[in-house]
């Protein structure tokens, strides 16, 4: 499997772009061995997908770690098979003495069902890898219940094992952060400004962005990985344009200008494709009346009063879940990785944050 895309679109058919794509394919494919040689020495995963600052292209610091998302069948039974050859990925004492059963438990209750390894060192290379039951994975990508790893997956990816057709799945989760982006835009903004939301999404209500993230994170890791934002969304856009619910205007740069419809019935359309808990718990009325979308799946009738109201509605559930789940995993993470390693990774990120406000 490869960085999560699909068909590009026909606004997309520019020669200097088309090089560049197949130059981008060529190194994920001279890569793909490298970036997944940690798990030659884990045990086997279903699914195993690299994130973050590995991807950008202009990456040269060759000692920022790798980011890993393991899904496995069974966490406790993959944990303990995993302590019995790499106890030293865990750093916490206490993790260790107590086990899978304990990790997961951490994991579940404490965190939102991720558990990571930061900081660990092999083959010349450092990598952190958070491992989750691959239902749940599936289930917060779906759904939004805990939108941490559904964030992580609507930022571009690179696929090294999907047993069970994760990429497939995650689908829905993409068309949801296009959907949630074009609320919250106004009537005119550009391609960047899109992917710029859809990132941001999982940011919001962030704690960590309060002190320990760079203010600019948002807008690096979209110019650093512009192409990749537009393999993935490009199709989505190119749809709802088929359907007159967007307009494109060239800007003469690699992108395009973008006009919506803000009308209700636009958005109503895009508010019916957040996934169902949200949509459940936003401050809307459902109708009785049944609808067929412009594919021909029947839909409940949302009634939003307004453009404005449904984005603000939405927004304040994301900030809440992911204050939330930010909060809860910051506490999971001390309690597993250790003191050592907590006050390491949390000062590298605050040094970051501190450069970016200087």
């Amino acid at each position: 499997m490869s960085v999560q895309h699909s068909a590009q679109p026909p606004f997309s058919s520019d020669h200097s772009d088309q090089r560049s794509r197949e130059s981008m394919n060529r190194m994920e494919n001279e890569g793909k061995a490298e970036l997944g040689s940690l798990l030659k020495i884990l045990p086997p995963v279903e699914f195993c997908c690299v994130y973050g600052s590995t991807l950008h292209p202009n990456n040269k610091d060759q000692k920022s770690m790798v980011d890993y998302i393991l899904g496995v069948a069974d966490p406790i039974q993959w944990h303990t098979e995993n302590l019995k050859t790499n106890s030293d990925h865990y750093a916490s004492r206490l993790v260790r003495i107590g086990g899978g059963r304990l990790i997961n438990g951490i994991a579940n209750n404490v965190g939102v069902g991720i558990h990571f390894n930061p900081f660990v060192s092999w083959n010349n290379k450092m990598f952190k890898y958070g491992v989750v039951r691959v239902h749940d994975l599936i289930e917060d990508i779906q759904g939004w219940e805990r939108f941490y790893m559904s964030g992580r997956l609507q930022k571009p990816v690179n696929i090294i094992v999907d047993n069970l057709n994760v990429e497939n799945e995650n689908a829905v989760n993409l068309r949801a952060a296009a959907s949630a982006a074009l609320l919250l835009l106004p009537s005119e903004f550009c391609e960047e400004d899109l992917y710029a939301k859809i990132c941001s999404l999982s940011y919001m209500g962030d704690l960590r962005m309060l002190f320990a993230e760079d203010k600019n994170k948002v807008k690096n890791i979209v110019r650093g990985q512009f192409h990749l934002f537009q393999r993935i969304y490009r199709p989505f856009l190119d749809e709802y344009a088929a359907n007159g619910l967007l307009r494109f205007s060239s800007t003469g740069d690699k992108q395009v200008n973008i006009t919506q419809d803000c009308g209700l019935s636009a958005a109503t359309f895009f508010a019916s494709h957040l996934p169902l808990p949200i949509r459940s718990k936003m401050d809307t009325n459902r109708g009785e009346m049944k609808q067929l979308d412009y594919s021909g799946k029947i839909r409940p009738d949302m009634i939003i009063g307004s453009k404005e109201q449904a984005a603000n509605s939405m927004s304040k559930l994301l900030r809440r879940k992911v204050m939330v789940s930010s909060a809860r995993q910051a506490v999971a993470g001390l309690l597993t990785a250790g003191a050592v390693h907590g006050v390491k990774y949390l000062g590298k990120k605050m040094i970051k944050a501190w450069k970016s406000w200087t």
